[in-house]
């Protein structure tokens, strides 16, 4: 894949900024270990790729928009889709299909300017039910944090991808035009996973992760500002506009994975330099 064309700063945030105090990532596979992380799931696709999602209201699932398109661009029915909450070795908290999507308006796979369109890296997947807030507790988006500030990330990706794994501690290493740079840990799957700033007590989402990457042994994560992004989405949804199917309209399904079972990726934005 090419490198995504964004600005200098972002390009050189891994250089010029190194990440200050980061933690390396902690395996969450004990069920009391997820005690508070419950609305972090695992959005599974029919065709056997994943990413991670997050529950901001007991029936909405944000993730990352490239999420909800298959490798040729198209959109995928949102009905072939399974949100497991809570995911750790096998077992969820929950488990929902979706039941439709809207996906933020300036996003366009593949066209663009690649900052902007990182900017609207953003999806909402309404549940064919809710997951009771006793169950899962949803998030909400927090405060902004600027650079060099403390975050932290929780996600799925590839190569442990049956238990969440939590970073407590990464580094804002760039912020500006409605968009993130991190020193997170994350990588293929970890697509629409949350990144939390703490300020009021309970984790509140800054960004979801887009993509990222890896160079001399140091990542790089970057994502939507969370704030603006569900602003709009949720304005979209109330007046239906782009939400998808629309209710009474047969689409297509998604076809089911392979004979051998193999995963694969849902049009990650990670790329190696």
């Amino acid at each position: 894949m090419r490198r995504p064309r964004l600005s200098l700063g972002l390009m050189l945030a891994l250089v010029a900024f190194p990440a200050l105090g980061d933690t390396g990532l902690r395996r969450l596979g004990q069920r009391a270990e997820l005690l508070g992380w419950e609305a972090v799931g695992r959005l599974d696709h029919a065709a056997g790729a994943f990413c991670t999602g997050v529950l901001v209201a007991p029936d909405l699932v944000l993730t990352a928009a490239h999420c909800l398109f298959d490798g040729q661009g198209q959109r995928v029915d949102p009905r072939g889709l399974t949100f497991r909450a809570g995911l750790s070795e096998g077992a969820a908290i929950a488990e929902v299909a979706g039941r439709r999507a809207v996906i933020h308006e300036g996003y366009r796979p593949g066209e663009g300017d690649a900052l902007a369109r990182l900017g609207a890296d953003a999806a909402l997947v309404q549940l064919a039910e809710p997951i009771p807030a006793g169950v899962a507790a949803p998030f909400v988006a927090g405060r902004a944090v600027g650079r060099g500030g403390a975050v932290s990330v929780v996600s799925y990706a590839r190569g442990r991808e049956e238990a969440l794994s939590w970073q407590p501690g990464c580094t804002v290493l760039d912020r500006g035009a409605g968009v993130y740079a991190f020193s997170c840990d994350v990588w293929f799957g970890s697509s629409g996973a949350p990144v939390f700033e703490t300020s009021s007590g309970r984790a509140r989402i800054v960004s979801i992760v887009s993509g990222g990457l890896r160079e001399d042994g140091r990542s790089i994560a970057y994502g939507p500002d969370a704030g603006a992004a569900l602003d709009a989405l949720a304005a979209a949804l109330r007046a239906g506009r782009g939400v998808f199917p629309r209710e009474g309209v047969d689409a297509r399904r998604l076809p089911v994975a392979g004979s051998d079972g193999a995963r694969g990726e849902i049009g990650a934005r990670f790329v190696r330099p």
